[in-house]
């Protein structure tokens, strides 16, 4: 479906937006990439660290509020 010359220019408000302050803050997106790399792009796991931390997991009890009897 091809959109008609009058609906190819439209930009919506959110898009406005984003482009002026991206305008108005521009380290704001390396600033965003910085934040992304610390908490989600992690260098993977390798296999023998996955086994270790599996097997020093603690096992939990089923319903963690009730008294060990």
């Amino acid at each position: 479906m091809k959109l008609s010359k009058q609906h190819s220019m439209y930009e919506s408000d959110h898009t406005l937006f984003i482009k002026a302050l991206k305008e108005k803050n521009p380290g704001m997106e390396a600033g965003q990439q910085a934040g992304r790399a610390l908490l989600w792009d992690r260098p993977p796991v390798s296999l023998d660290e996955q086994e270790r931390q599996l097997k020093s997991a603690i096992k939990q009890q089923a319903y963690v509020y009730q008294n060990k009897v």
